[in-house]
């Protein structure tokens, strides 16, 4: 899957946020036997794919992207119908009746109505996989250690895969991952280049620091059923 037809634009980041927190998007998403891919557009119930309407489709999406939180009926209009609907809450109901009737959904339905309020789509284990553009996350944490990179008289020189892919890691973890071998590095560093390099292989996406020879690598494994939180 090509980077650049999934991005508009490159969110950069400003002091509230985190690096990685404005370069990922979710595209995947899997509530029991249900699964939602965004960038296929697609819906697959027990890996059979069911044909919604633009608002069902819109509707399912909001809510898996929500899971176990209650999503208020005012804010399910705004977000999915827009302005024009805002007055008119009852048109919620007829979408969610059609969804749950084409997902299978009757009595002990996983997507709640709490009366009055809004709704839930209640999940004990909610999957989610997320899709890095690597060039923009990379020039984006480059410049949040822009000092001290430097400081130590490194000049970054990125050999970067085009491609992206779903990995089994939350971003999170794999900034703080990348800002710890950063910090391993630095100190014993001498002037020069630092390489940063990537590639895709079958089974993991490698991704390392070379500041004058002295390398280190991270092998994360490419697997769709990552376990979101």
């Amino acid at each position: 899957m090509c980077v650049q037809r999934l991005w508009h634009n490159y969110c950069i980041p400003n002091n509230e946020y985190p690096v990685c927190q404005s370069l990922i998007q979710i595209v995947y998403y899997k509530i029991g036997n249900i699964e939602l891919d965004s960038s296929a557009h697609s819906v697959l119930r027990d890996g059979e794919a069911v044909s919604l309407t633009p608002l069902e489709y819109a509707l399912l999406e909001y809510l898996m992207r929500h899971p176990n939180r209650l999503c208020k009926r005012a804010e399910i209009i705004d977000r999915v119908w827009g302005q024009r609907f805002r007055y008119d809450t009852g048109t919620i109901d007829v979408h969610l009746n059609a969804l749950r009737r084409k997902l299978g959904f009757s009595k002990g339905s996983p997507i709640e109505t709490i009366r009055g309020v809004g709704l839930i789509y209640r999940s004990e284990s909610a999957k989610a996989a997320y899709t890095i553009d690597l060039q923009a996350f990379v020039v984006n944490w480059l410049r949040s250690h822009e000092a001290e990179i430097q400081a130590h008289g490194l000049v970054p020189d990125l050999h970067l895969t085009p491609f992206v892919n779903e990995l089994t890691i939350q971003p999170e973890a794999l900034q703080k991952i990348l800002d710890a071998n950063l910090a391993a590095l630095l100190p014993t560093a001498r002037p020069g280049r630092l390489r940063i390099n990537s590639k895709l292989t079958v089974q993991h996406f490698i991704f390392s620091l070379d500041i004058n020879g002295t390398v280190s690598e991270l092998r994360i494994p490419i697997n769709r059923d990552f376990e979101g939180s």
